[in-house]
């Protein structure tokens, strides 16, 4: 093969590969790119360019043009390692301001259980939930009615509730595959009121933020002043609530430190100067853009460098307030309140930062932003009018998180030892693989699959007692079989770190056998597992 034919193939096999992953970016009505898809692609680039290194072996090693090439391939492999080593995750928010009702018997269109890919994280905001006294004194004892339909809806489908913050009527809820539980730590909450100077929780905000594969995201649900002339008062309550929300985090201990911050909830900007018939004509003949320029927040983002920072996708849905309850029809109350975008989800991704001379300024390493890149694309952007119970209908967001991992390794090791009942003394081992604060009050739980929380255990065993085990070491624990199911089922052990307030590790599925005792004993049901009494 001579020198011209080997650059010919060369360019040929690259112009190949630029076909294969020039992709362009995601639209907002398209699905998001999988982990699988990814996988694929970073495989047939390996393949090309090794398939470029062949053709370049009969290349003289004294030409510098051949030099270059070579430079350029040994990069090239660099960068494939870097930006082909991607994954992505479906993120499903939802916000909906319920005006205090009892929940829809169904959400299941809400949460589009049926969508492909499948979602990866949850996170619901609800405000103006039910808080008088007596109610709000009995959802803080067990869960309130909302947080029980959701945990009840998602968890048949493999969902786990990860966390919630509550005030007053502000919530606040995350829920993820079990596969992803080891690798949400950090998780810290806190909240802000707003309402009469500060002292009542009415308005104002609630947040979650945790490490997700290494990455630090924010979640703030904010519901701000009501009414038409309250825009910068609403503005005021938003940067207020940044400047207020403290986290014990040294690398984030702000909600704007976080690589991304989705900001959401019943922001209350309203449509300014249109009148009614022109706001509801313009509506019914789906010429939404008509009063894009009027939106209060629309408005705001061109003189507010903070909302400057944020993005969102267009209003190409209806507005979401007010609507007589249970009907698809705006207000025909006395008050006759005009439509607008109350209800919102924006996201920020955290600018790079700017050196300066300040020596002991902190900044964010830029190499860190370029060895583990993260991408946000909205895939979704509606509501859906359909749900009736409240004077707002809820606004649905659906987000492709791509990212390249910086954890990938659990923190513990669960491994179930040989065949569990009720009949025989049950055996498990876990050992600590990455050092992190754990404690003699973790636990181990038994969760059957299908659970809903950290708190949906059938029963639970200590860690080791005397102290903290070391890195590596193999700790063997012995459950009660007293305390066993006795019917037949499949299940999962699950290791809490008190510390972290989440499940950190998981192990695999395994089924608890029917115990025999039990069957003898006529202490089962008929009809269960197929045994027939």
């Amino acid at each position: 093969m001579n020198q011209a034919s080997d650059y010919q193939l060369f360019w040929e096999n690259s112009n190949k590969m630029s076909d294969t992953f020039d992709v362009p970016r995601v639209r907002s009505d398209s699905t998001s790119t999988t982990a699988t898809q990814s996988t694929s692609s970073r495989m047939i680039l390996r393949e090309r360019l090794a398939q470029l290194l062949v053709c370049l072996e009969d290349l003289s090693s004294d030409d510098e043009a051949n030099e270059e090439v070579s430079r350029t391939l040994d990069e090239a492999f660099y960068l494939c390692g870097k930006y082909t080593n991607r994954e992505s995750f479906r993120l499903h928010m939802v916000t909906w301001n319920v005006g205090t009702a009892e929940p829809p018997a169904d959400v299941r269109t809400l949460l589009q259980l049926d969508s492909q890919p499948a979602t990866d994280l949850y996170v619901i905001g609800l405000q103006e939930v039910n808080a008088n006294p007596v109610r709000y004194i009995s959802d803080l004892i067990s869960e309130d009615s909302w947080s029980h339909l959701l945990m009840d809806t998602l968890a048949p489908m493999g969902y786990i509730k990860v966390t919630s913050v509550r005030m007053q009527g502000l919530l606040l809820i995350l829920f993820a595959k079990q596969v992803h539980l080891p690798f949400i730590r950090d998780i810290q909450s806190t909240y802000t009121r707003t309402g009469l100077f500060g002292y009542w929780g009415n308005k104002g905000g609630v947040s979650v933020r945790f490490s997700f594969y290494g990455h630090m995201l924010c979640f703030l649900n904010c519901h701000l002043a009501a009414h038409m002339n309250y825009a910068l008062q609403r503005m005021d309550e938003f940067e207020y609530i940044l400047d207020t929300q403290d986290f014990d985090m040294y690398n984030t201990p702000q909600v704007l430190d976080h690589k991304v911050v989705f900001w959401f909830g019943d922001l209350n900007f309203r449509i300014a100067d249109h009148g009614m018939h022109f706001l509801r004509s313009s509506i019914s003949n789906g010429r939404f853009n008509l009063l894009w320029n009027r939106d209060q927040l629309t408005m705001m983002k061109k003189k507010e460098a903070i909302l400057q920072e944020f993005e969102e996708g267009l209003l190409c849905f209806k507005p979401t307030y007010k609507f007589d309850r249970f009907s698809e029809t705006y207000d025909t109350s006395g008050k006759k309140r005009k439509p607008a975008w109350t209800d919102r989800i924006l996201w920020r991704i955290k600018p790079k930062a700017i050196d300066t001379e300040d020596e002991n300024s902190s900044t964010t390493s830029s190499a860190d932003d370029e060895e583990y890149p993260f991408k946000v694309t909205q895939n979704m952007y509606t509501c859906d009018v359909s749900y009736g119970v409240s004077d707002h209908k809820p606004v649905i967001g659906t987000f492709n998180l791509e990212m390249r991992k910086k954890v990938e390794t659990p923190l513990v090791a669960l491994t179930v030892e040989g065949h569990w009942s009720a009949d025989e003394g049950p055996t498990f081992t876990y050992t600590i693989l990455e050092n992190f604060e754990s404690s003699t009050w973790d636990w181990i739980g038994l969760y059957k699959i299908g659970f809903k929380s950290a708190s949906d255990y059938s029963t639970f065993a200590w860690v080791k007692d005397d102290e903290v085990a070391a890195n590596g070491e193999v700790v063997t624990v012995q459950m009660s079989k007293s305390e066993l199911p006795l019917p037949a089922g499949d299940y999962v052990l699950g290791y809490y770190s008190t510390n972290m307030q989440t499940l950190i590790a998981f192990s695999p599925t395994f089924q608890i056998l029917e115990s025999q005792h039990a069957v003898m004993e006529g202490l089962l049901p008929e009809n269960i597992n197929g045994h027939e009494k």
